[in-house]
């Protein structure tokens, strides 16, 4: 049941007493990063002055921006002899970050996925198919190490090429995947059409899906497809990539491996704490980092902590499955909402396919919110009057839940643009305006 039974089901005491020791080594560690070393000092922080969690209050935030203007080894912490690799994110809205990795990084990144994935039970005889990308995008490369180092076999197919997909997972047996949600909805779209039943013709029993924010009945849409227990991965670069919080099973919330780092909820606005229970942006700081350790990194995502006890009986919090990210959020009227509410709303309608596109417009001076959803090809072959009541359902299910009115626009399947890398769900047109 438990990767590391001691490490896992530590009392929340002993737990509190290792991260203030845990946070003292990695302000020692901080203190020779350029970046570190100067705000440190400014701040009169040294490992000693670190007595309890408390203190960490005294460390200012970091962002994103930050990684940008030091770019690129202003947060290194160790000599670049040390460091075996680097992940970088792709810089397409200006300078782009990086995060180096000392080999001792590696391995303790390594043994978090295997801890994720020993919990929701893979074991040395499963195959492990890896369908999200490789290379400088930390998805791929973090759960092939971590499949590794459990024993299981790793087919390291990466992302795309649904027909090589199909061929791999007839011919080698696989059982466990690892897959973009976007994607897995995409792929599942494909098999149907294929006439491919993957109860009957793999030996599928788990998928891992994370890279996006998703909803539960998007979840539960997959698993019923493929006859899966699917699991809720999250992870960010910043803090290696997947393995920072992941779902047991009784897949109630994220268990946030807080041995490897502390967090942090903070109203985005205020900065100040929210209330236990409360939604808020989780800021982040590492705890055995070597070459890179971050302080009070502000994620931008928002979730919540689940307070009451897991009865898998690890002690490590759990956050809830992510609501959104302030930079996504979508103000529309006046009304704040976020893109997972829409998916979470349109994955629970039985006639909607596997593709969805927010648009939004300036129109007679006002917000205009157009959705586009693909549904089943058969409702365009049928009674018209269906297909009308099916939009009106979709819009009210949607103004319920957003409390604003979009126009829907229903469309076959295959219309929508598709992409193998993390879905563009929102093109917003009225930042032209202003």
């Amino acid at each position: 049941m438990y990767w590391n039974t001691e490490a896992e089901t530590l009392s929340r005491s002993s737990l509190d007493k290792q991260q203030v020791e845990l946070l003292q080594k990695t302000i020692g560690r901080a203190q020779q990063a350029p970046y570190y070393a100067e705000l440190l000092k400014k701040e009169h922080i040294t490992p000693d002055s670190i007595t309890s969690l408390d203190d960490l209050r005294r460390i200012p935030f970091i962002t994103k921006d930050d990684l940008r203007d030091q770019y690129p080894y202003g947060f290194l912490a160790v000599s670049r002899d040390r460091i075996v690799r680097m992940h970088s994110s792709s810089g397409t809205s200006g300078q782009p970050t990086v995060i180096f990795h000392t080999m001792q990084d590696i391995r303790e990144w390594s043994n978090l996925i295997a801890r994720c994935m020993y919990m929701t039970g893979v074991r040395e005889s499963d195959v492990f198919q890896n369908m999200t990308g490789y290379g400088l995008f930390t998805g791929g490369l973090g759960f092939h190490y971590g499949a590794e180092q459990l024993g299981a076999m790793v087919i390291p197919v990466g992302a795309g090429n649904t027909k090589r997909q199909i061929m791999l997972m007839r011919e080698f047996d696989t059982s466990v995947i690892h897959i973009i949600p976007s994607y897995a909805l995409h792929f599942i779209k494909s098999l149907q059409e294929a006439g491919i039943d993957p109860r009957r013709e793999f030996k599928l029993r788990m998928a891992y899906l994370g890279a996006e924010p998703h909803s539960d009945e998007t979840r539960k849409r997959v698993e019923a497809a493929l006859g899966v227990e699917a699991f809720n991965s999250y992870g960010l670069s910043e803090m290696n990539g997947p393995g920072v919080a992941f779902e047991c099973t009784e897949k109630n919330g994220m268990h946030i491996w807080e041995d490897n780092f502390l967090i942090e909820l903070i109203n985005p606005k205020t900065l100040e704490p929210v209330k236990e229970g409360e939604d808020g942006e989780i800021v982040f700081t590492t705890l055995k980092r070597e070459g890179m350790p971050l302080l009070r990194y502000r994620s931008k995502d928002i979730a919540a902590v689940i307070t009451e006890p897991c009865p898998c009986g690890r002690t490590h919090r759990r956050i809830s499955r992510i609501k959104g990210r302030t930079d996504d959020m979508l103000i529309v009227k006046g009304v704040n909402m976020y893109p997972v509410q829409i998916e979470k709303t349109l994955m629970a309608i039985p006639q909607v396919g596997s593709n969805y596109l927010i648009q939004l417009e300036h129109k007679d001076f006002n917000d205009h919110m157009i959705v586009k959803v693909e549904v089943k090809g058969e409702m365009f072959h049928g009674d018209f009057k269906e297909l009308q009541a099916l939009r009106k359902t979709i819009t009210e299910s949607l103004r319920s839940e957003l409390l604003v009115t979009p126009e829907v626009d229903l469309v076959e399947p295959g219309t929508l643009p598709l992409s193998e890398g993390k879905a563009v769900r929102v093109i917003d047109n009225r930042k032209q305006w202003g």
